[in-house]
């Protein structure tokens, strides 16, 4: 066995491991339609584009369809933001990337799940990688 190969990739994924940053929590609780926050509360359009501040956000275009999987409980003064992931034939590069965007950037256009959760978010709800 090639040891020194073996002891190269364990460090690469120290180093892979030791880029993930904490990031500020943007609020102290979610809702979601499950526990897990895996299943799809709603379907939203973009109302204009959002170009993203940090990893904890995802960009979106106006008139792309976003997939919404949890709404942040806002703090008082807070921005009100929700989880989600784009889809979009032209924009194929971002699906399945989930991420924060403003609520005020969407429009709900069809609500999946009725009966929702609020769950307490943790530290991993926003790390960055």
């Amino acid at each position: 066995m090639n040891y020194p190969l073996v002891i190269l990739f364990c460090v690469g994924l120290l180093h892979q491991t030791a880029r993930a940053v904490r990031m500020d929590k943007l609020a102290d609780n979610k809702i979601c339609g499950d526990a897990e926050c895996s299943y799809v509360l709603s379907m939203a359009t973009a109302l204009d584009d959002f170009i993203a501040s940090d990893c904890r956000f995802i960009n979106i275009k106006k008139g792309q369809m976003v997939y919404v999987y949890s709404k942040l409980v806002p703090e008082e003064g807070a921005g009100v933001f929700w989880s989600g992931s784009v889809y979009s034939e032209r924009y194929v590069h971002q699906m399945g990337i989930i991420g924060y965007f403003p609520a005020t950037m969407v429009k709900e256009t069809h609500k999946f799940a009725e009966d929702t959760v609020s769950i307490p978010t943790t530290s991993t709800d926003f790390y960055c990688d």
